[in-house]
């Protein structure tokens, strides 16, 4: 299922992840571990944030993407189902008429 992870980072513990080295190193493992089809970073609220649209293949997959990001940045994760337009059409054509 293609879902959207939000990550909002403390900023002081991505201060530190900066100063440190492991914020770069970090974002890196969790791309090659999940291979997002896109990856956006801005601020939400004043937090450092991620915005990762992947593939997840089963749900067994978010504590390991999550921890990294709750024990290093003490972050705040979500995971959104999305569709692109393909899937809502898709959807959409399995609608009764």
């Amino acid at each position: 299922m293609r879902v959207l992870l939000k990550a909002s980072m403390d900023t002081e513990r991505a201060n530190e992840a900066i100063r440190n080295g492991t914020l770069g190193k970090l974002i890196q493992e969790t791309v090659e571990q999940i291979h997002p089809e896109a990856a956006y970073f801005t601020t939400d609220e004043g937090k450092r944030t991620a915005y990762l649209v992947f593939d997840m293949q089963d749900s067994s997959q978010m504590p390991v993407i999550s921890e990294p990001f709750f024990l290093n940045l003490g972050a705040e994760i979500s995971y959104t189902p999305i569709m692109n337009s393909d899937d809502v059409q898709k959807g959409l054509s399995q609608l009764g008429r």
